[in-house]
Formats: structure tokens, C-alpha cells, sequence
């Protein structure tokens, strides 16, 4: 069966971050909006919200993807950098910037981690 990623929900900005009972809210991390996808073929995408493949970029959240999440999987989150306790925005975009053997060395100066916000496909729902 093929299936494909839906739009990415977009944040909107509020007045305050006090919430309505029974409303939830996530924070903003500081990295790029992307989604991930795991197929039932082995292949992972890594795409921004923009549509760009980032999966050559970041090789292992690739690894991690393959290893932990079953086929036919499809989350929306953000991968990040952390560097010295804080998110390090401008290492991720360096880390956009890198291919094959080159990504594999910004990974290990600068590893990303992927945070998931939602599951957005599992099987075939």
C-alpha cells in the first residue's frame, strides 16, 4: 500500500500561555519542522515542511528510525541540536549544509536528536 505524509500543522502565535481547560499545547523547539517517515520498503524520509529531503543530512536519525520504528510509520516533529545545555540552532543549520561523508562528521560533533510531536500514520491508519 503507499501512503504519504499529510501537511504538517503549522504553531500559531497567543497572547498567553495560559490554556482553556482541556486544551494541551507544546512548545516551540528550536529546530526545523520535519517530518519522518518510515516505509514498508526500508526507505526513511526526513522532509521539511517545505517539502526538502533532509534524510542525508542527519544519518542518524535516520539509523535511529530504522532500528526503533516499525514500517509504515509517519511522525511530525523537529530535529534539534543540543550544545553546551541549550538548543543550538545554528548547528542544525550547519548540519543541513552536509552530505554523506560529510554528514557523518557533523553528526558526531554536533548530534541531532529527533523530537516527535505527533503520529500522524501507524500501519494503515
Amino acid at each position: 500500500m503507499t501512503w504519504s505524509l499529510p501537511e504538517p500543522m503549522l504553531t500559531v502565535p497567543v497572547d498567553s500561555p495560559d490554556l482553556p481547560a482541556g486544551w494541551a499545547a507544546e512548545p516551540k523547539w528550536d529546530g526545523y519542522r520535519a517530518q519522518l517517515a518510515v516505509y514498508g520498503d526500508g526507505r526513511v524520509l526526513l522532509r521539511s515542511r517545505q517539502g526538502t529531503d533532509m534524510t542525508g543530512s542527519f544519518p542518524a536519525i535516520r539509523a535511529a528510525a530504522l532500528a526503533q520504528l516499525p514500517a509504515d510509520t509517519g511522525l511530525d516533529g523537529e530535529p534539534v541540536v543540543w550544545e553546551a545545555g541549550r538548543l543550538a540552532f545554528e548547528r542544525l543549520q550547519q548540519r543541513l549544509a552536509h552530505r554523506g561523508a560529510g554528514a557523518d562528521e557533523a553528526a558526531r560533533r554536533w548530534p541531532a536528536h529527533y523530537v516527535v510531536f505527533d503520529l500522524v500514520h501507524a500501519g494503515g491508519t
